[in-house]
């Protein structure tokens, strides 16, 4: 119990909230997000770099480093913070922290791909 609060407050000093979960943010399993972003118009964003998304990625994603920040918070204030918005990255993580951006940003429906393009595939 001690140990866990230690690795909490470690891992809260670390992140801050940023990988605290809001009620804008849903963590969606493969099939589920994939239906979803079936539909036409759909806003979808991968957040890992230029070359890991030319290695490959997610049909009619739109790629959005999160690591190129003042890039990454431009790009997606053109967005409609309104309509959803569907991210994914390598493994789920660099994803939770572009999620919680786009909170902080306005966002109001964000859906995330449960482990990332490493479950797509």
């Amino acid at each position: 119990m001690k140990l866990t609060l230690i690795l909490m407050s470690f891992l809260s000093l670390l992140f801050g909230d940023k990988l605290q979960q809001s009620d804008a943010i849903t963590i969606l399993d493969r099939d589920a997000f994939k239906s979803a972003i079936a539909t036409p118009g759909v806003q979808l964003i991968d957040v890992r770099t230029a070359n890991e998304y030319s290695s490959g990625h997610i049909t009619k994603a739109q790629n959005i480093d999160y690591f190129k920040t003042s890039e990454f918070t431009t790009k997606v204030n053109k967005l409609d913070k309104d309509k959803p918005v569907y991210l994914y990255c390598r493994s789920g993580n660099r994803s939770q922290r572009a999620a919680a951006k786009l909170d902080s940003l306005g966002f109001k429906i964000i859906f995330d791909l449960e482990d990332g393009y490493n479950n797509w595939k």
